[in-house]
């Protein structure tokens, strides 16, 4: 950008595109939820908050005053609560009522009125359903008789006979291990992998489903198939299997009202059957085996006679583990992929690529003699010679085979295991292999898509493109570090560098609220956190500094993201307790003893010998993130008004900060570790006195050109690389990195033909080889974290910290990079937020939109002065 160009605010062209008055004035509500969900079913929050948006055609439209009532009919003729409140608040309102009933449906409705005195309709009725009591359960848990040694799937079958018309319907289950349910024969929900991964020694949530339209009059069957799954499937490493148990079990509860009001619970008890089905094996590592030859037709349906020779189910205990509502999004199917392309490799192999590196399995249809064996193996790329290359999957054989019964064609796919994959080779098909017989099926957590990222640099939109696709395969119930070798764990390291970026994409509210929830409930109780959440690895695996600080920055992050001040109420114990443990290891306020990663998978070329290896100090990495936690605590502590806490850790952290400088800077300002990654933290951290962070930001700027303009960093630093940079007044050098082509860079796998994130910088080398197989994930977020310095600077979408979750914005795009346009769209809490530029001949123009209730400041590149701007469309021009 030319300096001698920018001209003062004040002569700036403001263009307002003013909506006219013919349109409607009127203000409605839309998007109603209760704890981030749309009609949840099963609310434990004895406190339920409310949400909704605001639409209106007026300009810089507030609300000034809501309504809601709540009562336990649908049409709400009763009020059991009603509130009005002079109050702008329209998001996370707190339910201020009577004490709410246990199982109990409750409807609700909102109306507002906005600053222009525009009252709107009152909203259409939703509702939420309050969880179970632990004595509300008469359910038993049962599961096969005796010892629960085979690898096959149990079948589980109880014949019930309803004598009433049926008016409402509710199913409540849950599973040691994973469960798909039917009632006569209609599958129970569009879930997967459910009741999902959580920390089951501690709590195992359970789903409730609405199962009315399945019922009929007279006789119904109901039909449950367990699978092994995260509870006593393999997960880990070497091989580690039952690690939480060695029992799959099954807990559910049916109540049943009819139209004469009367009603009936039908549960889980020793009057079930249970047999064996055709899912032989199901792993999540190695795959699935199906034998269609064992199937059992019409066994979850009326009619069927074999279940005299199944045998009776034995009841359980219950365990000391908590049965918890469902709080997250489930596990569904989304995108389908076509099959692309069947070509033989050199060696001879049948493969099938489907473009895009996904996370999923495919339907397969085939047609064959029984017993015909049919295995599809699953890969991210091929080798540089053409062949199908697995060797990074380490010893997860990621395979289904499917055995044919004969007759008809079937089509197949697993119940109990998900694959990434591009490429699939497929071994044993009879006939021709067509592209029709296959589709892909992405599976991932059901979040809605909040953010849309576009410029005119296509190798950036590709880049946008595989940092989403990366979190979507990523975010199957946990956000896991990669999705096909034999590991698929919650680590805690690439989860905080990636968080922000992740609320950008999608909305990941109660997808990262479930997840904190088993950071505390697996957190040691001398409050260091273990490197995977949930934590399948052993006590000693934990503490190290920017992994364990999940506690602190995902709760922070959440908070700033969508203004959930329950997240800090619910975290502060956890966060506090993680600062407190770093306290009692650290010596004279210096954290320099315990395991670290440090900064995971930097800069470290093959053969270095002139020290060209970007080496951080973990210490000096361990006491930035020490400092972090705290000042995040105290920003916590802020918000929740714990004083006497704000004055306590804001004096340790100024002792945090005045050991780091003795022990790690020099008294020039020359950091001992001189990499990017030491001076990136340490002015991200605010660690170094005002008056040397300038001379450490030109230190960095040095570095990265004697790098040739290549960033060196790895896990910790890379998430502020560009951040820092921009801070400093360096925003050429941060486009520098980002569009840098050749290794390592962001955009070196984008040219290699990467459709997601790799866990390395170059996980295939520009030979067309690969990196070590040991760790050479292609499907890896954590270097995605470059998406929130994407949305924020390019684009220029900000949250301010003071009003949290976009309530008041900070539009400041900041072009750099020979870019000529961007365009960006986040939904947020209170609306579609917009923000789309173009520079064009030395003319910067600017279209924002902003969601009423809320308030943007917009800040041109160059500009002196700030426009406060409400909400509405905008369109600025300036001088560039």
């Amino acid at each position: 950008m030319n300096k001698n160009l920018l001209v003062p605010f004040t002569s700036l062209i403001l263009l307002f595109l003013f909506t006219t008055d013919t349109f409607s004035q009127k203000v409605s509500v839309k998007d109603l939820t209760v704890e981030h969900l749309v009609n949840p079913l099963s609310v434990d929050h004895p406190k339920p908050r409310f949400s909704w948006k605001i639409i209106s055609d007026i300009k810089n439209t507030k609300q000034r005053n809501y309504e809601i009532k709540l009562g336990t009919t649908a049409t709400i003729g009763k009020v059991l609560w009603k509130a009005g409140v002079s109050s702008d608040q329209s998001v996370l309102v707190a339910y201020d009522g009577p004490k709410l009933s246990s199982k109990t449906k409750y409807y609700w409705q909102v109306r507002v009125k906005d600053n222009h005195g525009n009252t709107s309709a009152w909203s259409p009725v939703q509702y939420f359903q309050t969880g179970l009591k632990p004595e509300d359960w008469q359910a038993k848990w049962i599961s096969v008789a005796g010892k629960d040694t085979s690898l096959a799937s149990p079948l589980f079958r109880k014949e019930i006979n309803l004598n009433k018309r049926v008016k409402s319907a509710l199913v409540y289950i849950t599973a040691k291990g994973l469960y798909e349910a039917s009632i006569n024969g209609n599958r129970v929900g569009n879930a997967y992998f459910a009741p999902g991964w959580t920390s089951y020694k501690d709590h195992i949530q359970y789903q409730v489903y609405d199962v009315k339209q399945s019922l009929k009059t007279g006789g119904n069957v109901i039909g449950v198939s367990l699978g092994d799954g995260w509870y006593k499937g393999r997960i880990g490493f070497n091989h580690q299997k039952q690690f939480y148990g060695d029992t799959r079990a099954l807990l559910m509860q049916l109540e049943v009202e009819f139209a004469d009001g009367s009603k009936e619970t039908i549960v889980t008890d020793n009057t079930w059957k249970t047999s064996y089905g055709p899912i032989l094996a199901a792993n999540i590592y190695d795959g699935e085996t199906y034998d269609a030859r064992l199937e059992r037709q019409g066994w979850n349906n009326t009619g069927f006679k074999e279940d005299l020779n199944w045998k009776p189910v034995q009841e359980l205990a219950f365990g000391p583990e908590k049965l918890v509502g469902m709080s997250g999004p489930q596990v569904t199917k989304h995108e389908e992929f076509k099959a692309l392309k069947i070509f033989k490799t050199p060696k001879g192999e049948t493969v099938v690529d489907f473009g895009q590196n996904l996370v999923g399995w495919v339907t397969l249809k085939a047609k064959g003699p029984a017993g015909t064996k049919i295995s599809i193996s699953h890969a991210e790329v091929l080798t540089k010679e053409g062949n199908f290359y697995t060797t990074n999957l380490r010893t997860a054989r990621q395979q289904h085979t499917y055995i044919l019964k004969g007759g008809t064609e079937q089509t197949f796919e697993p119940h109990f295991s998900f694959q990434g994959f591009r490429y699939v080779k497929v071994d044993g098909y009879p006939g021709e292999l067509r592209l029709e017989d296959l589709t892909a099926v992405a599976v991932y957590s059901d979040m809605k898509t909040t953010g849309k990222f576009s410029t005119s640099n296509p190798l950036l939109n590709q880049l946008q493109h595989n940092i989403t696709w990366g979190q979507k395969g990523n975010f199957v119930d946990v956000p896991t570090d990669c999705p096909q070798r034999d590991e698929r764990l919650g680590w805690t390291g690439d989860a905080q560098a990636f968080a922000l970026t992740a609320a950008y994409n999608m909305d990941v509210s109660g997808f990262f609220t479930k997840w904190l929830k088993d950071v505390a409930a697996d957190q040691l109780p001398n409050g260091s956190v273990p490197f995977v959440i949930p934590n399948v690895l052993t006590q000693n695996d934990a503490g190290s500094a920017g992994w364990a600080d999940v506690a602190t920055i995902v709760s922070w992050d959440m908070y700033v993201s969508y203004g959930d001040k329950g997240i800090l109420e619910t975290q502060y114990n956890s966060m506090k307790k993680w600062v407190d443990y770093i306290s009692s290891v650290a010596k004279n306020n210096l954290w320099n003893t315990g395991f670290h990663f440090g900064d995971w998978l930097f800069y470290r070329p093959n053969d270095d010998n002139d020290g060209r290896a970007a080496v951080t100090d973990k210490y000096m990495i361990a006491q930035t993130f020490y400092a972090h936690s705290t000042q995040l605590l105290i920003n916590a502590a802020k918000v929740l008004g714990k004083t006497e806490d704000v004055v306590k850790y804001q004096a340790l952290l100024d002792q945090i900060k005045a050991a780091y400088l003795k022990e790690n800077m020099t008294p020039s300002g020359k950091l001992v570790s001189a990499t990017q990654t030491a001076y990136v933290l340490a002015l991200q951290f605010d660690m170094l006195p005002e008056n040397l962070r300038a001379q450490a930001a030109q230190r960095l700027v040095d570095n990265v050109k004697d790098y040739g303009n290549h960033l060196t960093t790895g896990f910790l630093g890379t998430p502020y690389l560009c951040h820092v940079l921009s801070r400093f007044g360096h925003e050429d050098v941060a486009y520098d990195l980002l569009l840098q082509e050749s290794y390592p860079s962001w955009l070196y796998p984008v040219k290699m033909g990467a459709t997601t994130i790799w866990e390395r910088w170059d996980g295939i080398k520009p030979d067309g080889s690969f990196q070590t197989a040991d760790m050479n994930s292609f499907n890896h977020y954590a270097y995605g974290a470059i998406g929130d310095w994407m949305y924020k600077n390019i684009a220029g979408i900000n949250p301010v910290v003071t009003r949290p979750g976009y309530k008041d914005i900070l539009i400041a795009p900041r072009p750099g990079g020979k870019l000529t346009s961007a365009s960006a769209a986040l939904e947020t809490v209170y609306g579609t937020i917009k923000s789309s530029w173009t520079l064009t001949d030395g003319t910067f123009k600017l279209d924002v939109t902003v969601p009423a209730n809320a308030s943007a400041t917009v800040v041109l590149p160059g500009a002196l002065k700030k426009e406060e701007i409400g909400s509405g469309s905008y369109h600025f021009e300036s001088k560039y």
